[in-house]
C-alpha cells in the first residue's frame, strides 16, 4: 500500500497530469466522489484518501498507473521534440517568461481570467514542444477571490489562504540547506522573498513568496490584483527584481526574457543592472546589449489595462535600483514616460516595458495594428505602419481544454498522434470524414454532464443561503448559449438580455427553446461590473427564466470547462475593437461548439462566414450608447435568422445535420490555426530566436 501511495504522490509532483485525461480516469476510478471534491487536485486526493480505500484499488488502477507513469517518463524523455530540430539555437540557455498570473490548474489559484489562462497554456505549450522556458510568477498566498452570490445577487468576495501541502509546489533549497531567499532592496527597507516552483511538464514555474517588507505597510500583496497602488508597485518590483534575480540563485541567466504584460517590466531593468555590474558598461552599453534580448507582449487595448504609477512613489520605492542603473531621478522617471521631460505624466510600466524591448507585439491581428496607433507617439518621427509592434495572435493548450469524449471520436478520425501534428491544416481535412451522429451523440452527453454540474452547483448555494426553490430544468435537447469571461463593462455582459421584453419570447419558446449560461467575477473596486451582476440575478429569478437563464457563481477554470464542454453557442460581444483577443472562442472550437461574436480580437481575422456566426459589421461609433444598441439589434437579428433555425433544423432522426457540418467546417478551418502550439512556434521562430542571437543595438529613451 505505501508503495501505490508514494508512486502517485512522485506523479502528482508533475502538473504534466493536469493535461492527460488518463490521470482524470485513474484516480475517478480510486474514489469518484472524492476527486470531485477535491476539485481533481491530486495531491488534496492523497492527503485525504485513507489507506483502506487505496488498498480496495484493483488491479485495473495499478495497470492504469503503470500506464501512465510509463507515458510521463516517456514525456520527459523525449529527446526529439519541435524544438530540437526547429529552433535547436535556444537550447543554451532558457527563455524567462514572466508573468503576473499562470492557470495551470484551479488547484493553484494564482489567477484571475485570461491573461493568466494565456500564460499557463503558453507555458504547456513550451513543455510539449521542448522550448526551455521557465515561467515566473507570485505566490500569491490569497490568491483570487472565491466569489459568492448573495440571494439579491450581491457578489461577495471571499480569499482563502493556500495550503502549500495540498498544492503541487515544492520550496526551493540553497546549497546551505536553506529555503532559497532573496533580499530585495527597496525603499529605506528590504523585501524578503522565497522561491518556490512548481513542475509543469519539462518546464519550472517559478513562484515568488513575499515572507516580509519592511518598506511599507502592504497588508494585501499576498493577493491577486488586491490594495491599493502602493501594493501593486511593490508585487511588480518583487515580480520584475527578485524574478530575475532567480536566475542568478540557479546560475542559469536567460538568453530571452519575455515580458507578459506591462506588470513584469522591472525584469528588465534588473538585468541591465546586473549587466553593469557583470561587465562595468554604462547604463546606455548595458540596455543596448539586454533590450535586444527582451520580448514585450501587450494585452489590452483598455487604459486601466495599463499600470501607472506616481512619480514619487516610483522615486522612493526603486531607489535601490535606480542607484545601480547610475541614472538621475529624471532619466530614471523617463524610461516610463512618453515624453520624459513631462513632469506631471505618471510611470507607465507598458512604456517602460515599450522602450527596454527591440521586440514587441499584440496579441491579435486587430489589436496589433490598434497597439500601434496607441503607442504611435513614443516614434513620433514614424509612421503608425512604421511602428515596431507586430503581432502573434494567441493560441490555446487544446489538451487542458478539450472533452476527454471529443479527445477520443477526434482520435479515431485524425489518428492517435493527432496533437502532434495539431498545426497542419492538411490532417484537419480529415474532420469531414467524423459520423455526425457520432458527434452528436458525444455533444449531447457532455450536455447532459454540465446540466448535472449547474444542477449540484444550485443545489449547494440554495443550502448556504437557506432558502429553497425549484431547481433549473434544463434540456440537453435545448439550444445551449454559453457566456463567461469577467463582468467587466466593456465585455457587455448584458447585452442580449438588456431588452428582456424582446428576448423572454425567444427563450421560451416550445418548439425552439434557448437557455443561456453566465459565468464571471467582477473585479472587488468594480461597482459597474457588480451592477450588471446583480441586474443579471435578478432575471435568472424571474419564474419564467428561471429554466432559461443560469448563472455559475465562482467563475473558475473549472465552470469555464464544463460550459465550453456541454454548450453548443460561445457568445462574446465585447465593444469592438477593445477585447485583444478573446481566447475563450478558441477552447470552444476544439469542444465542437460554435462562436457567435462581434468582429473583435481573433474572430475578426478568423471568421469566414462559414465557421461560425459575427454579428455587427466590425464599424465603430464613437458614441457607446449608439454601438450597443446596433450591436444589440444585430446580435438579435443574428440568433433568430441564423442560429436558431440552423440549429433546430433536424434530419429524420432528429440530429441537425447542417450545424454539425458547420462545426466540422470550423474545425477544419479553425483548429490547426488557434492552438498554443502554433502560437509558442510563432514566437520561438519570430521572436525567440532573433532575441537570443543578437547583442547590439541601440535603446531609445
Amino acid at each position: 500500500m505505501t508503495d501505490i501511495r508514494d508512486r502517485l504522490n512522485r506523479l502528482s509532483q508533475n502538473l504534466w497530469w493536469s493535461w492527460q485525461p488518463a490521470v482524470d480516469t485513474m484516480f475517478r476510478s480510486i474514489d469518484g466522489d472524492l476527486w470531485r471534491k477535491v476539485n481533481h487536485n491530486p495531491v488534496a486526493f492523497l492527503r485525504d484518501i485513507d489507506d483502506a480505500t487505496l488498498q480496495d484499488a484493483g488491479p485495473h488502477v495499478l495497470a492504469q498507473l503503470a500506464h501512465v507513469e510509463r507515458s510521463l517518463r516517456d514525456y520527459l524523455a523525449d529527446q526529439s521534440p519541435w524544438s530540437a530540430v526547429q529552433a535547436p539555437g535556444l537550447h543554451a540557455s532558457p527563455v524567462a517568461y514572466f508573468s503576473a498570473e499562470f492557470c495551470i490548474h484551479e488547484s493553484l489559484p494564482i489567477y484571475s481570467g485570461g491573461l493568466g489562462v494565456l500564460a499557463g497554456d503558453h507555458l504547456k505549450s513550451c513543455s510539449d514542444l521542448g522550448v526551455p522556458a521557465s515561467g515566473v510568477t507570485l505566490l500569491y498566498r490569497s490568491g483570487y477571490f472565491k466569489q459568492l452570490m448573495q440571494a439579491d445577487g450581491q457578489q461577495i468576495e471571499e480569499y482563502q489562504e493556500l495550503d502549500t501541502n495540498r498544492v503541487p509546489i515544492a520550496r526551493l533549497y540553497g546549497r546551505d540547506g536553506k529555503p532559497m531567499t532573496i533580499t530585495l532592496p527597496a525603499g529605506d527597507g528590504t523585501i524578503s522573498v522565497e522561491i518556490w516552483e512548481a513542475l509543469v511538464g519539462r518546464c519550472p514555474l517559478y513562484l515568488l513568496d513575499v515572507r516580509d517588507c519592511t518598506v511599507a505597510y502592504v497588508p494585501y500583496a499576498q493577493r491577486l490584483y488586491g490594495g491599493d497602488g502602493n501594493t501593486r508597485l511593490i508585487q511588480e518590483i518583487v515580480l520584475g527584481s527578485a524574478g530575475y534575480r532567480v536566475f542568478r540563485c540557479l546560475d542559469r541567466l536567460p538568453a530571452v526574457i519575455h515580458l507578459n504584460e506591462g506588470h513584469c517590466g522591472f525584469a528588465a531593468l534588473e538585468a541591465i543592472a546586473t549587466r553593469m555590474e557583470e561587465s562595468g558598461l554604462s547604463f546606455e552599453d548595458a540596455a543596448a546589449e539586454v533590450v535586444e534580448s527582451v520580448v514585450f507582449t501587450t494585452h489590452t487595448p483598455v487604459a486601466a489595462g495599463h499600470d501607472r504609477f506616481p512619480p514619487g512613489d516610483v522615486l522612493r520605492l526603486l531607489r535601490p535600483l535606480r542607484e545601480r542603473l547610475h541614472l538621475s531621478e529624471h532619466d530614471f522617471l523617463g524610461l516610463g514616460r512618453v515624453d520624459p521631460n513631462n513632469h506631471d505624466e505618471t510611470f507607465c510600466m507598458t512604456v517602460l516595458a515599450l522602450k527596454m524591448s527591440r521586440r514587441a507585439n499584440g496579441v491579435s491581428s486587430l489589436h496589433g495594428g490598434l497597439s500601434r496607433r496607441m503607442w504611435q507617439s513614443l516614434w513620433p518621427e514614424r509612421r503608425t505602419s512604421e511602428v515596431p509592434i507586430g503581432h502573434v495572435t494567441n493560441g490555446v493548450h487544446v489538451a487542458t481544454w478539450i472533452a476527454s469524449e471529443l479527445d477520443q471520436l477526434y482520435t479515431d478520425c485524425l489518428g492517435s498522434g493527432w496533437k502532434a501534428r495539431i498545426c497542419d491544416p492538411e490532417l484537419w481535412q480529415r474532420i469531414q470524414s467524423l459520423d455526425e451522429s457520432d458527434l452528436w451523440t458525444v455533444k449531447v452527453g457532455l450536455k447532459q454532464r454540465l446540466i448535472d454540474f449547474i444542477e449540484r452547483r444550485e443545489r449547494s448555494r440554495q443550502e448556504r443561503l437557506g432558502i429553497e426553490a425549484p431547481l433549473p430544468r434544463l434540456s440537453a435537447n435545448a439550444l445551449t448559449i454559453g457566456f463567461a469571461r469577467r463582468a467587466a463593462e466593456y465585455k457587455r455582459l448584458m447585452l442580449f438580455l438588456d431588452e428582456i421584453e424582446r428576448v423572454v419570447p425567444l427563450l421560451v419558446d416550445p418548439a425552439r427553446p434557448i437557455q443561456i449560461i453566465f459565468a464571471g467575477k467582477a473585479h472587488p473596486a468594480d461597482n459597474i461590473g457588480k451592477d450588471l451582476l446583480r441586474r443579471l440575478n435578478a432575471l435568472r429569478e424571474q419564474p419564467e427564466l428561471r429554466d432559461h437563464v443560469v448563472f455559475l457563481e465562482n467563475y473558475d477554470k473549472n465552470v469555464t470547462k464544463h460550459m465550453l464542454e456541454g454548450c453548443d453557442v460561445w457568445l462574446n460581444n465585447p465593444r469592438r475593437p477593445l477585447e485583444a483577443c478573446g481566447t475563450s472562442g478558441m477552447k470552444a472550437i476544439y469542444n465542437a461548439c460554435l462562436n457567435c461574436s462581434t468582429l473583435d480580437g481573433w474572430w475578426d481575422e478568423a471568421y469566414d462566414t462559414k465557421n461560425g456566426f459575427a454579428f455587427g459589421k466590425g464599424k465603430t461609433h464613437v458614441d457607446s450608447s449608439i454601438q450597443d444598441a446596433a450591436d444589440r439589434e444585430a446580435l438579435l437579428a443574428t440568433i433568430t435568422g441564423d442560429v436558431v433555425p440552423l440549429f433546430y433544423q433536424r434530419d429524420a432522426t432528429g440530429i441537425p445535420l447542417w450545424w454539425l457540418k458547420r462545426v466540422k467546417y470550423a474545425l477544419s478551418t479553425l483548429g490547426w490555426r488557434y492552438n498554443s502550439d502554433r502560437m509558442v512556434i510563432d514566437y520561438a521562430r519570430r521572436l525567440y530566436l532573433p532575441a537570443s542571437l543578437s547583442m547590439t543595438a541601440e535603446i531609445r529613451l
